[in-house]
Formats: structure tokens, sequence, C-alpha cells
């Protein structure tokens, strides 16, 4: 559970312990009485519970003192159970259970969502900036204390576990996943989580964080698409605020607020046929959409920035274009896309 294990494990235990006394009880009855495994089993029961039966069978005095001990046990063990139950219920740990099995139930019917291994520093701004942008993914997490960030965000999906294990990213739904991002907090972990993912899913976009530099030729061969040095992007970071302050106070409200303030977003050609094998010109997208095209990413990774009206829009291509978010939803309007063809 995500708050506390205590009072779950208690009831757990409870539980198995109660079958353990019936196991022993059944046994002692067969051994001391010589009864069958069926009246043995009967006489433990009804022993343990208490409700008024007559014995199975007269006792002979070592089963008289051996119900005696089970009874006891019993009692013991009721008051054990009942304080298990009545915390697992009244801390709200079975509200937590029941909301992560639909939780699991949820992220079985997710496509093409983003699965997130970690939720420390990093991860923690992931999560919240994959949420601002309306993305599906599954928050992946084995500390409680940090799964308390989300815990009581209810658009929010996680799984209690460990991301280095496959049967952890099965149920976080890699197989239907379009994306990977893994923040552990060790290089290890991370290359195990990167290995884990690509052998379960090898058209998986992979992102990965590294700690320490050295370590990214192990991510990359294990099969991540791009590698992340927090260190060195905050270095780089510190650098650009002195030498160009304004440049970046810029792209730190366009990336970071949303409302009316500018974002930068990619749009797929491929997924809008309408656009393929016409001009920028033709298709208008600054009048229609209020976007500006920054750039257009070709299908051989190279770039050209400040595209012309007489730019062609390829299949494979990508734009790179800044609006509000307003206006970069719109660019994923179909039915806009089918009216500029027509015209």
């Amino acid at each position: 559970m995500i708050v506390s294990l205590s009072s779950h494990r208690k009831l757990v235990r409870s539980l198995v312990l109660i079958m353990g006394v019936v196991g022993f009880g059944t046994a002692g009855y067969m051994l001391l009485e010589g009864w069958s495994a069926m009246d043995a089993l009967f006489m433990t029961i009804i022993t343990m519970s208490t409700i008024g039966y007559g014995e199975v069978h007269k006792l002979t005095p070592k089963g008289q003192l051996f119900t005696i001990g089970i009874i006891v046990l019993s009692i013991g063990l009721a008051g054990y159970a009942l304080s298990g139950l009545g915390a697992f219920i009244m801390e709200g740990e079975f509200k937590r259970f029941l909301r992560e099995r639909r939780m699991e139930k949820d992220i079985s019917k997710l496509t093409d969502h983003i699965i997130l291994c970690g939720l420390g520093r990093v991860g923690l701004r992931i999560a919240e900036e994959l949420s601002r942008a309306g993305m599906s993914f599954v928050v992946i997490e084995q500390d409680d204390a940090a799964l308390q960030e989300v815990a009581e965000q209810e658009h929010i999906l996680f799984l209690h576990g460990d991301a280095t294990r496959d049967e952890t990213l099965i149920r976080a739904g890699i197989k239907s996943a379009s994306g990977l991002m893994t923040t552990l907090r060790e290089d290890k972990d991370n290359v195990f989580v990167v290995l884990c993912a690509r052998s379960l899913n090898p058209k998986l976009f992979i992102v990965a964080r590294v700690i320490e530099e050295k370590n990214e030729p192990l991510l990359r061969k294990a099969g991540a698409d791009r590698i992340v040095s927090p260190d060195a992007i905050g270095g780089l970071r510190m650098a650009s605020l002195m030498l160009r302050p304004k440049v970046i106070a810029f792209f730190d409200e366009m990336l970071r607020v949303t409302g009316q303030l500018l974002r930068i977003e990619e749009v797929d050609i491929d997924e809008y046929p309408a656009l393929q094998n016409r001009s920028l010109g033709a298709v208008n997208i600054r009048k229609r959409t209020g976007a500006l095209v920054l750039a257009i990413k070709s299908g051989n990774d190279a770039y050209q920035f400040n595209p012309g009206a007489n730019t062609e829009l390829r299949p494979g291509d990508v734009l790179i274009v800044v609006g509000t978010d307003q206006q970069i939803a719109s660019q994923r309007w179909t039915a806009e896309y089918g009216q500029i063809n027509q015209g």
C-alpha cells in the first residue's frame, strides 16, 4: 500500500496464522485421538469458532488439554485479526487497496501511453509536465514515501513495484506503450530497466537518465534512444542564465506555464495525410491555427529552420511549432486539415 503496509501485513499474517492453527489442530486430533482427517478438521473448526457444538467423539484427557490450548490460541488470534482488519479499514488502506486494483484495471486498457520509472526529484518534475500536457502515463515506484506525492491525485496512474522486474513493466502495459522514461537513482538500475524494456517492446522510445556520464555508452548499448544527464543540463542552464538571461527567462515561461503563454510542440505530418505533399503557403497553418512553424525536421534528421512558404511538406516530416496551448491543440484537428485539403 501507499501510506503504510503495517495493517495490511498484520491482516495477511493473521490469516496465515489462522490457517496454521487449523492445520496444527487437525494434525493434533489425528495424532492424539486417532480421528479421521475430516473429524479432526471439523473439531478444530468448531473449537476455534466456539459456536457450541458438542464433541465429535469423546475426548481423552490429552485431547481435552489440547482443546484448551486451541481455544486459547483462537481467542488471541481473533483479537489480533480483528485489530488488523479494523486498522485496514479505519486507516483508509482498504480504500487504497481497492483504488490500486481499479488502477491496474485502468492501466490494462491503456495504449500508446508512457511509462515513468522512478519518482525522485527528476521523476516528479516529469510527472508534473506529462500531467499538464494531458499525456497518458503510468508511474512505477517502490518507495512508499515517494508515491505520497502522487497518491492523492486521482488522475495519475501508478504501480507500487520494482521497475527492474519484467512482471512490473508488463503490469504497466509496456507491450502497448509508446515510450518509457527511467529516472532511477543508480545507473545500473537504469541500464537494467532499459534492457528489460527493450526486450519486451523493441519499438519503444526510451529516454534514460544517466548519473555518471561514463555510463552513457552502456545505456546506449542497452537500447536507450535518448540519454539525459541532469547535471550536464543543469550546468549548461546556469551558464546560459549568466550569458543570456532574457532568452532563458523567455523559454522558461514558454515551457512551464499554461494559459496564453507560448509553448513549443511537434506535429507529425504522417498523422495528417491532408498536409502531405503541399507547401506551407498552401496549408496556411499560421492563419488557420495561429501557430507559427519554427522548423521542419526531415526524415533524415536534418532540421530546416524558418522554412519558407514554398517549402513542401513530405511524409516523415515533423513540424516544430510554437503557439498557445489552444493554438497548438488545433494542430491536431484532423477535420481542419481535411478542409485545407479540399481547398
